[in-house]
């Protein structure tokens, strides 16, 4: 077995011999020999171990034999005692989710402390049709029907090509010693019962169901790749990418490919959506409508699904600026006033105003259902929300509206129009100039 898997590191992860290498070791047989190996491969190693003190005495000993093998093996060890069932109580998970949880964030505590490049696991074949078989019972997509990675950022899993028969038949012919942890003969967890009772009758009526279902899982990973590659593809023809890190997808676009809802799947799955049924509604639902996963939002607008990352509440005061001051300072920058002889550059930032038409103190604040104005150009008065509409802004772009006003009447529809009331005429003795950066 030592050569096939010196020959699966040289071929696939020949980078892991540069690096320093964190080996998460339980004790138990396959994270012993994934050690061994390693060892033996001569690379840089540390071991890992964590006690979730659900066994006793069991687990104590368990810690023990790991400390000795870190000893034989002339490597680093790392160690951290967890109160599983007390995070399981509190965070309201299994023991089985708790254990994952403390010991993948620990692990990345001892990965950046230590300065170690890379994280092994010694998940085998088996492991993987094991999970396979756990996904399709729960339900699952492509991604749970392709297994267990290989690679999942820094975490490696070199042992997944090879059975849990190689490796008890290599640990055996080798005399390597290991731990039994005796919760993995229970069945009442549904792993250990697949393991147990399911997966042996599988292999009882065919003999090379392990190797079959390796061909199959290879073939399952080809076409996920090819669902990747397809989808990034439509990804860059759809995604049109706007201010303010908005992602506009056109409706009309994307229901001209086939199965237009499956590729709305792969598009957004990676924002956290779950309500799916809710997502895919929004091709026809009004304008207004919207979803949201616990980061994004999926806004229905017009003909568009707009795509936004959720923000802090937005600021709703006002901000005031009495007479004699000229800066004040906004949640979108920095307005300022100043006194100018002549005009100058006009542009969505800038705008200049007659200063005696002004009623101090001069109010920052967002606009709201009611407001109207004059457009500059224009001689008659105009509600926002009809400005709004003439000027095609979506429903996001409107909630970042702010006005600034002088008294009741809106000067300036920041960064879009000002108000034709307050404009520069023959007559203006004292020109302002009023810029937001």
């Amino acid at each position: 077995m030592f050569a096939a898997f010196k020959t699966h590191i040289e071929q696939q992860f020949a980078f892991l011999k540069r690096g320093k290498l964190l080996i998460a070791c339980s004790g138990g047989l396959d994270s012993v020999v994934l050690s061994r190996l390693c060892h033996k491969l001569d690379v840089s190693i540390g071991l890992a171990h964590c006690n979730f003190n659900l066994r006793a005495a069991e687990s104590d000993g368990d810690e023990a034999f790991v400390t000795e093998l870190a000893i034989q093996l002339g490597c680093a060890i790392h160690t951290k005692h967890m109160d599983t069932a007390a995070y399981a109580a509190a965070e309201k998970v299994s023991i089985q989710m708790a254990a994952r949880a403390l010991r993948y964030d620990w692990f990345q505590e001892v990965v950046h402390t230590h300065g170690y490049d890379y994280v092994l696991t010694a998940h085998h074949s088996d492991d993987n049709l094991e999970t396979f078989l756990i996904n399709v019972s729960r339900g699952t997509g492509i991604e749970g029907l392709a297994g267990i990675p290989e690679v999942n950022a820094t975490y490696i899993r070199p042992l997944l090509p090879f059975s849990r028969a190689q490796i008890r038949s290599y640990a055996e012919d080798h005399g390597i010693q290991w731990r039994e942890d005796s919760s993995n003969k229970s069945t009442k967890y549904l792993r250990n019962k697949l393991r147990h009772e399911v997966i042996p009758v599988l292999k009882t009526i065919t003999p090379s169901f392990l190797q079959n279902f390796e061909t199959t899982l290879t073939h399952v990973k080809q076409v996920n790749l090819f669902v990747q590659d397809q989808v990034a593809r439509v990804r860059d023809e759809l995604f049109e990418f706007q201010e303010l890190d908005i992602i506009k997808i056109p409706i009309p676009k994307l229901i001209q490919y086939q199965n237009p809802k499956t590729y709305l799947y792969f598009l957004l799955k990676e924002y956290g959506f779950t309500a799916w049924n809710d997502v895919y509604q929004l091709l026809e639902a009004q304008s207004g409508k919207q979803v949201f996963s616990a980061t994004h939002r999926l806004l229905k607008d017009r003909t568009d699904l707009l795509l936004s990352p959720l923000k802090p509440k937005v600021d709703d005061r006002t901000y005031s600026l009495p007479e004699g001051e000229d800066t004040i300072l906004v949640p979108f920058g920095v307005l300022k006033l100043k006194a100018v002889k002549q005009l100058g550059d006009k542009n969505l930032t800038t705008i200049y105003v007659d200063k005696e038409k002004l009623k101090y103190p001069l109010v920052v604040r967002k606009w709201k259902e009611g407001d109207y104005f004059y457009p500059l150009g224009m001689h008659g008065k105009k509600k926002l929300s009809k400005f709004f509409k003439d000027e095609k802004l979506s429903l996001l772009a409107k909630e970042r509206v702010w006005v600034l006003c002088a008294g009741d009447a809106i000067v300036w529809v920041i960064n879009y129009r000002a108000d034709h009331r307050f404009r520069i005429t023959p007559r203006t003795k004292q020109l302002l100039k009023v810029t937001i950066t």
